[in-house]
């Protein structure tokens, strides 16, 4: 992977709205939250998802302070799923 690039996993919702399964974003670093708002802004289709979404970072949970590097492999975003 190239540095200053994040390639993050989209599934269900967020995958159809995006209309691609896995995207790359130019990431210079920051938290969580600033990945999730780049998100956004690139692909408006996924924003309304974003903020009840969770983010995955090598297969756990991250919540919205953690800290990505560029670079920062296995990242997922995970929007809520209901279900009975």
């Amino acid at each position: 992977m190239k540095d200053g690039v994040v390639r993050v996993a989209l599934f269900a919702g967020m995958a159809e709205a995006a209309g691609c399964r896995e995207v790359e974003i130019e990431w210079p670093g920051g938290s969580v939250a600033d990945l999730k708002a780049a998100l956004g802004r690139r692909w408006p289709a996924i924003a309304p998802l974003l903020a009840r979404s969770a983010v995955a970072v090598g297969g756990r949970y991250a919540g919205d302070g953690l800290a990505l590097a560029a670079g920062t492999p296995d990242v997922a975003v995970i929007p809520p799923v209901s279900g009975g």
